[in-house]
């Protein structure tokens, strides 16, 4: 029995440094057999990625 290929699609919101965040994150889930999707509803799941710091970082 085969295992489909799971897809994400990734929304980075907030500072440089929080692409830098999503770009590990997308790495971490391709090394695991994941296809990132070039838009969102070709994707599994969405992936959001919000900064948390009230001043720049």
């Amino acid at each position: 029995m085969s295992q489909r290929t799971r897809s994400v699609y990734a929304v980075t919101l907030g500072c440089p440094k929080n692409r830098v965040d999503t770009e590990y994150m997308l790495g971490d889930l391709v090394a695991n057999g994941w296809k990132i999707a070039l838009r969102p509803k070709d994707a599994d799941v969405l992936l959001v990625n919000t900064c948390g710091f009230l001043k720049d970082a």
